[in-house]
């Protein structure tokens, strides 16, 4: 399936309908997403993208990164990022709660599977899940995430979670593979001009175990 074709569709549709309202002099209230965001270099074009179609709440939410210090230094920039990015439509900033002792329990067992497995889809779920569960509270009009921007994470499987999570709460998922469209390329750009803290692993203590390990055989050789 091309999510980036559906994407695509979709804000195609939203666009004709501004148009419409602004022809006939009418208030255009736009939709409401509620955008699940690892970080900010990923949230950097994400964001840049989806301001010109929705209002966004960008929710910070991610259980996994194990450290408290790496947890609130990801938490500031992306907090920063928003503050400084001419955005066409408003964001605003929502820090989930630090929980890695939940993120331990729902991986327990998984613990060495290699990055990109099985424990990064419960990982997924963890995340889109809460992220499912607020805008359905909230009465959005869709849920998605940054996490499709990645080159190292399973765009397929992230989308087929959120339309599982789409039927079960009923809030619309906004299907995305944001990497495509040179997305992944212009939030490396965006990282630069805003000078971001960029890290080299996932989060957890076990995709930082790999990334030290890619590290120290660089440095072996």
């Amino acid at each position: 399936m091309n999510e980036q074709k559906l994407l695509d569709r979709i804000l195609s549709e939203l666009n004709d309908k501004r148009q419409k309202a602004e022809a006939a002099g009418d208030p255009y209230d736009p939709p409401r997403l509620f955008l699940h965001s690892c970080c900010a270099p990923c949230s950097s074009y994400c964001l840049q993208y989806m301001a010109d179609y929705f209002a966004v709440t960008d929710f910070y939410y991610n259980p996994n990164i194990t450290e408290k210090p790496e947890f609130v230094k990801r938490s500031r920039e992306l907090e920063r990022l928003i503050s400084e990015m001419p955005l066409h439509y408003p964001v605003t900033y929502v820090e989930g709660p630090y929980e890695p002792k939940r993120f331990f329990e729902a991986v327990k067992g998984f613990e060495d599977v290699p990055e990109g497995g099985e424990r990064c889809f419960i990982c997924y779920e963890m995340r889109l899940r809460e992220s499912a569960r607020l805008a359905a509270e909230g009465s959005y009009d869709y849920f998605t995430t940054t996490l499709t921007i990645s080159p190292l994470k399973n765009s397929a499987k992230l989308n087929e979670i959120g339309r599982r999570l789409e039927a079960e709460y009923g809030v619309k998922w906004l299907p995305s593979d944001f990497k495509k469209k040179n997305g992944y390329l212009t939030s490396i750009e965006l990282s630069k001009q805003y000078e971001l803290y960029r890290q080299n692993y996932c989060g957890c203590v076990f995709s930082r175990r790999e990334a030290e390990a890619r590290e120290q055989a660089k440095t072996d050789e």
